[in-house]
């Protein structure tokens, strides 16, 4: 929400909030005649871990009242250290799901209601007394922290920091080795995969020309608002014995391009916790003998007894219709989302290391101001009615002009030190250091010769990131800039990474790259113990709000707004949904797989959630609740299945993408199901097909009888040859050579395969029904962009050439008039001298 980041000010006065000893909620095995899947309780916790947390005080619920502002950190309190889950192979995250729920984003899959109800317990001091043993040992271990000893001449290390110097890799699969394909910048990073069920085009067309994602961004929340605000939809809230305060919302819609015979219901399923259910059901894959008894479909009840088995209903009461209560729903999904960024900047001079020194620098010197003059505009205060970021705009209070600059769809304001206003034999600077030092994010610039940065010289409980930039030949046609960053150890890995020794030139893709680094560091941030738990706390206040003051006495069962007709004492068993309509729904279906590694982690396996959308194929390790794997289905060309136990150890999958990239995932024997339903899904939803397993033999004279491309597509087929005979056709993509990756061996990689391997196996791609080449979508963009590039290109220079002469033949007129008006000068002159 765009709220002049009243969001994290209103945060400011609250202690971090601990908890208490472990207690268990086993999630209740469905009968069978739901699909549904169990899978163990997340988190798995270790012996006693839960033990060294304590409980804060319970907050008044006699008397309704207005979601408070909660208070902020003391200054002397310090963040948890982070708690890394500990698992093992039977003790994965997650809850209790419904195959056919199409899930809206990767936030909603990892939704858990028995990690809801379980953290509620815990923060309610349900499990018995806080324990001293574990708290003591985390304590320790978390005074013993001494950094990650990474330093350069920009840059110390420092305990409670992590830093980057460039070079660092995220985490995850199918990741370019080494940079080895230039083309594969433009797959979006896993941390900025958000919305499943919606193209990926439309956050390609956001960035405009920039080549950066945003990262660990939540825009899954504006959900409420593009498919319920405003429109015809019903909300049910309630007070849950386990739950705590929980907010349902239903919305009935026909299913696109189905004209009326199908219907979609769209679903939003709201707890304490963070993580909100958000996707549609099609009426169809309901299992329900009332389905087609009713025009107006089936009941919020009914649907939530087949998403949610275990969810006590009784609680449930339909809201009232006070537009408070859209506003408010709107207001609680989208809490986290911010497009509204304030980011500090500090000037360090040569010599300089403290915070002191920097904020005690008056004024800025031409170094400083042509950084700033890259990284946005001068804007005057006064009068300045866009986003000000708590500056003064209207007495010039905190100085006259400040920094203002726009990045995709993000307003940023920064906090300049040379323009906040500077007081004389004040060391130190509090008007400076009152709104730069309660940043998240701060840019510490560097002039040629100065000292390291170390954050061991800020003091703040809110500056958790730091961005060093050092400029080097400043002000000269070869200016450019080394980067550093450090964060505090709890905040995750955050994008754009740059490798090691990277020197930035002083132009446009230096500001973005700062801009958007800035943007995901304060993304990164929030995902912080510190910032989630009190996120956490406001939103239990607004659900309890709604729950106590804006409900009706209309329980869920009675609700009218999808009536279900009674069918009497006589048949009460249920009939199963319709087979297979749930792969037509357009947000992700789950199933549990097991991903098989190849490469330098070959024979290591992860335990995975698979989401395959109408737009986006995703793996999510379940143990770290990352994504490590995406894609879009349009760069999907093929898929092997294998349903029988073999060498991986039960049933596999190699899904193919883009140049022939394979990403391999199993199954447990029976769950061989699950493979054939995700293959079906994908014949839905991309355009790739079924590989094939083709072993041609050697002609007389040792030759295979084809030849390929670099990329792997036959362009050269023997006719009646071992290979033709065997099933290769011309056009057809070799994704795998001997059981290899294709595009991960050399030319003479594959050539000495071709040659020596005692048995030729190829794996392929068949050519489309036109005969023509399996490509991902990715890869015809690219061919269509690189002569469009060119072209432009060309025309650009033409223009240069163009304006060059025009400007040589305006010298060349100028000189010449400047001749005549000379001679006429001279002429004139000899006129006057004359005696007549």
């Amino acid at each position: 929400m765009q709220s002049d980041d009243l969001f994290i000010r209103k945060f400011r006065r609250q202690s971090p909030r601990p908890t208490l000893a472990r207690v268990n909620f086993d999630p209740k095995q469905d009968g069978g005649s739901v699909r549904t899947r169990v899978v163990a309780e997340w988190p798995p916790r270790r012996e006693g871990e839960g033990t060294n947390r304590n409980c804060a005080p319970a907050a008044d619920t006699s008397k309704p009242v207005k979601p408070p502002k909660p208070e902020g950190l003391g200054k002397k309190s310090k963040p948890s250290p982070p708690q890394a889950p500990h698992f093992s192979c039977d003790q994965v995250p997650g809850g209790a799901w419904v195959r056919n729920f199409a899930h809206y984003d990767i936030q909603s899959i990892l939704f858990d209601l028995s990690e809801a109800a379980t953290n509620r317990d815990i923060s309610q001091g349900g499990g018995g007394g806080s324990g001293s043993g574990t708290g003591s040992e985390d304590l320790e271990q978390s005074l013993l922290d001494e950094g990650d000893g990474n330093d350069n001449d920009l840059l110390l290390s420092c305990p409670h920091f992590r830093n980057e110097m460039g070079g660092e890799e995220s985490v995850g699969l199918g990741l370019p080795r080494a940079g080895r394909y230039r083309w594969r910048s433009l797959q979006s990073p896993n941390n900025a995969v958000s919305v499943l069920e919606e193209p990926r085009e439309s956050h390609v067309q956001a960035q405009g020309k920039s080549n950066y994602f945003i990262e660990h961004a939540d825009l899954g929340a504006r959900y409420y608002h593009k498919y319920f605000y405003m429109k015809d939809h019903q909300n049910f809230f309630g007070m849950d014995e386990r739950l705590g305060p929980v907010a349902v919302s239903f919305r009935r819609e026909e299913k696109e391009g189905s004209s009326g015979s199908q219907y979609n219901y769209r679903i939003i399923f709201r707890t304490t916790e963070l993580k909100t259910l958000r996707g549609s059901i099609l009426e169809e894959s309901v299992p329900s003998a009332a389905r087609h008894t009713t025009p107006r479909g089936l009941s919020p009840k009914r649907l939530l007894e087949f998403i949610l088995p275990d969810l006590n209903l009784h609680c449930l009461r339909l809201a009232s219709t006070s537009p408070k209560v859209r506003d408010t729903l709107l207001k609680l999904d989208e809490q986290g989302l911010n497009f509204q960024h304030k980011v500090g900047i500090m000037y360090c001079r040569a010599g300089q290391s403290t915070e002191e020194d920097m904020y005690n620098n008056e004024s800025a010197g031409p170094e400083f101001d042509e950084f700033l003059d890259l990284l946005g505009e001068r804007v005057r205060l006064k009068g300045w009615e866009k986003y000000r970021a708590q500056l003064d705009t209207k007495t010039d209070s905190t100085g006259t002009h400040s920094l203002y600059t726009r990045y995709q769809d993000y307003e940023i304001m920064f906090h300049v030190s040379t323009m906040l206003p500077y007081t004389a034999n004040n060391t130190q600077q509090l008007l400076r250091k009152r709104h730069i030092g309660n940043d998240i994010v701060t840019i510490v610039f560097q002039e040629p010769g100065a000292l390291p940065f170390t954050p061991k010289t800020i003091r703040s409980h809110f500056q958790h990131v730091f961005i060093i930039v050092q400029v080097h030949e400043p002000c000269t046609e070869n200016t450019y800039y080394r980067v550093a960053v450090t964060r505090s150890k709890d905040i995750p890995l955050f994008g754009p990474l740059f490798p090691k020794g990277a020197r930035f030139p002083r132009s446009p893709a230096f500001r973005d790259f700062l801009l958007a680094k800035a943007i995901n560091a304060e993304n990164a941030a929030e995902k912080s113990e510190k910032f989630r738990s009190m996120a956490t706390r406001t939103r239990q206040e607004y659900l309890k709000d709604l729950a106590e003051n804006y409900v009706t006495t209309t329980p869920i069962d009675s609700s009218t707004k999808f009536p279900l007709l009674s069918l009497g004492g006589k048949r009460k068993e249920k009939l199963k949904g319709a087979k297979g309509a749930e792969l037509h729904s357009a947000g992700a279906l789950v199933w549990a797989v097991t991903v098989v590694q190849g490469g330098e982690n070959i024979g290591l396996s992860l335990s995975c959630l698979l989401g395959v959308s109408a737009e986006s194929v995703v793996l999510i390790e379940r143990s770290t609740r990352t994504v490590v794997f995406n894609c879009s289905c349009r760069d999907v060309i093929g898929w092997k299945a294998v349903t029988e136990s073999g060498a991986q150890g039960g049933p596999s999958l190699d899904i193919f993408y883009e140049r022939g990239e394979a990403v391999t995932v199993t199954t447990s024997e029976s769950q061989v199901e699950d493979i054939k339903e995700v293959v079906q899904r994908l014949e839905l939803v991309t355009r790739g097909c079924e590989a094939r397993e083709v072993t041609p033999l050697r002609d007389g004279v040792g030759q295979p009888g084809f030849l390929m491309s670099e990329e792997g597509f036959v362009t050269e087929l023997q006719r009646f040859g071992y290979a033709e005979s065997g099933g290769l056709q011309l056009g057809a993509r070799v994704v795998r050579l001997c059981g290899q990756v294709l595009v991960h061996l050399s030319l003479e990689e594959r050539s000495r395969l071709l040659r020596t391997a005692q048995k030729i196996h190829i794996t392929v791609i068949p050519p489309d029904e036109n005969g023509k080449p399996q490509r991902s979508t990715l890869k015809v963009i690219m061919f269509a962009c690189f002569p469009q590039e060119k072209e432009d290109k060309a025309v650009l220079q033409a223009e240069v050439q163009s304006l060059r002469q025009n400007n040589q033949r305006l010298q060349e007129e100028s000189q010449s008039t400047v001749a005549r008006l000379i001679k006429v000068t001279e002429l004139l002159c000899n006129t006057i001298d004359k005696p007549y």
